[in-house]
């Protein structure tokens, strides 16, 4: 517009590039539709309480997170569960087993996103259903009997699952973002900060120190209404392994090395090595060895070490999502590559076998 001229119409200054809006039902009427049971609000509360006393050092077990990169099938996940806590019931004594259910995925450009974006897998986001799915599953894996860990991705999410979460993680790509610290202050269950994809821990060293004060911020409460949040601040952050560009970090001296930067910085040594991403260089089929190390670092005495997580589904690998999600192979990752469910049963029998050794107890 040349300086003389003048817009007699009113210009747009906002939601120039918002296509549309569609109002979400609020957390409180998605609880009344998929209610939170006596029995498994008592699971969740056990589940958690065993989970804070493998990080303060009272529970020698240790904590075996596992389960699907993503979920995107609620039926494969159901049957996942079911046949973990056949395992979990095994290996109890030594190692307490929370299954991965995660939903919302992360990534570096473009993708899919996860269940509750997008549940149909057709690019309709219908976040409502997957909301819905989200939640109803979650019932249903604490129903079977196990704890449920996931990654909080979105700020608002929690509201509608957080109550049946024994375990939350910060991913490496958000670790260093103000608003999941924040979140993580005011979350009900131990929350673990993945290093940075770089491979820096003093990411998510600071992370845990933001995240274990009270901090004020913007959310929503159960109706939905936009409000302050005030948080008290989580005492149970902890740090995950997993390494990064610079390389894998899960061998005994970039463990070492991660304590003593925890300890420098005044928070508790306690950390979890994921075996999958860089960890692994990426190929699934590397866990197992990673799984080994691991548990052989913590048998020999490196009680530091409070968990290992890995990326396991009902079949082994990775499909590509498609135009047809009808033609997907059942109980196959449609994000990263996957160890089978056979496989991580007997990883986690090995490892109960070793920390049992280990610890003089007969199995």
């Amino acid at each position: 517009m040349k300086p003389s001229e003048t817009n007699t119409a009113e210009p747009s200054l906002q939601d120039v590039n918002i296509c549309g809006t569609l109002p979400l039902i609020s957390p409180a009427e998605l609880k009344r539709e998929y209610p939170l049971t006596a029995e498994v609000a008592n699971h969740v509360w056990r589940s958690r309480s065993a989970v804070c006393d493998v990080l303060k050092g009272k529970d020698k077990r240790v904590i075996a997170i596992v389960g699907p990169c993503s979920i995107h099938d609620t039926e494969m996940a159901l049957e996942y569960a079911r046949g973990l806590k056949v395992v979990a019931d095994e290996v109890g004594d030594s190692i307490l087993v929370v299954m991965r259910v995660y939903f919302e995925k992360p990534r570096t450009t473009v993708g899919w996103k996860g269940m509750i974006n997008d549940p149909h897998l057709n690019d309709t986001f219908d976040i409502a259903e997957g909301l819905r799915r989200a939640r109803r599953i979650l019932c249903d894996i604490n129903c079977v009997g196990l704890p449920a860990a996931t990654e909080m991705l979105e700020p608002i999410t929690p509201q509608y699952i957080a109550d049946l979460i024994t375990l939350a993680s910060i991913g490496a790509r958000t670790t260093e973002s103000p608003t999941h610290r924040q979140m993580a202050s005011g979350l009900s269950m131990p929350v673990g900060f993945k290093n940075s994809t770089e491979g820096s821990l003093e990411v998510a060293i600071n992370a845990m120190k933001a995240a274990s004060a009270s901090h004020h911020f913007l959310g929503i409460n159960h109706d939905g209404k936009t409000c302050v949040m005030t948080t008290r601040g989580n005492e149970y952050g902890h740090l995950i392994l997993r390494g990064g560009r610079s390389g894998p970090n899960y061998h005994a001296e970039a463990v070492a090395e991660a304590s003593r930067m925890l300890r420098s910085a005044k928070l508790p040594p306690r950390l979890v090595v994921d075996c999958s991403h860089a960890n692994s260089s990426k190929d699934y089929r590397r866990q197992p060895e990673v799984w080994s190390d691991v548990i052989e670092q913590r048998a020999a005495g490196n009680d530091e070490i409070v968990g290992l997580m890995l990326e396991s589904n009902l079949h082994e690998g990775a499909q590509t999502l498609g135009d047809d999600p009808g033609a997907l192979k059942y109980g196959v990752s449609i994000t990263d590559g996957c160890i089978d469910l056979n496989t991580t049963a007997e990883l986690l029998r090995s490892a109960a076998s070793r920390l049992r050794s280990a610890s003089g107890v007969a199995g």
